[in-house]
């Protein structure tokens, strides 16, 4: 599987191992956005998110190499791209492996919590960027959570309706939109999503 490159636009999902849930209840949603606060937010921009019990999806865009070299991995200044690309998504397994770890230990359980290797799938088009953001946000309702992707409360799709603060890029995607109402309009419209890379999880 490719690398996730300095400056790509990456659709990041996995699922639990098994019939497993990675979510059994409020304190784990938070707790993995702590987490992941911490490991990711040196490498990437998150652009959109959504948590459910047993899958989750990302969108972030992977800082450009400058700030990736002197700001997250200095260490790695004089080594090749593909080192520093390799360090990204270590970053990310770290990120699961550390939730897994004390996930285990909460609920007294051993083995794998998520299946083996992280999916990542490249955001190449600018249509493709507008489905994915509607995707993640829709994804509650296409499993059957919930009715409107407005009562899932683990997503980003809050976060650009608020005016409190996020670790989200809110104006960069609302721009992309034409601004918060064309945001909402366009995940108010049906949309056919039936891509592979997205319905894998």
């Amino acid at each position: 599987m490719d690398s996730l490159q300095p400056s790509g636009y990456y659709h990041i999902y996995n699922h639990a191992n098994g019939n497993d849930n990675i979510f059994r209840e409020a304190e784990n949603y938070r707790f993995f956005l702590e987490k992941y606060e911490l490991y990711i937010s040196g490498v990437a921009n998150t652009l959109a998110w959504c948590l459910m019990p047993n899958h989750f999806h990302l969108l972030v865009q992977i800082k450009d190499e400058h700030s990736l070299l002197s700001e997250a991995f200095p260490k790695f200044e004089t080594l090749e791209k593909l080192t520093a690309a390799n360090a990204i998504s270590k970053q990310f397994s770290n990120l699961f492996s550390s939730y897994s770890q004390s996930y285990n230990k909460r609920y007294g359980r051993r083995g794998s919590l998520f299946m083996k290797n992280f999916k990542r799938s490249a955001v190449d088009t600018d249509s493709y960027l507008s489905r994915v953001i509607y995707y993640i946000h829709a994804n509650p309702v296409h499993h059957g959570y919930v009715t409107d992707m407005a009562d899932w409360r683990w997503s980003s799709y809050h976060s650009f309706l608020s005016t409190n603060a996020t670790n989200i890029h809110r104006e960069t995607i609302l721009s992309w939109f034409g601004g918060k109402e064309g945001f909402i309009r366009f995940h108010q419209q049906p949309i056919c999503l039936k891509t592979k890379e997205m319905f894998d999880g």
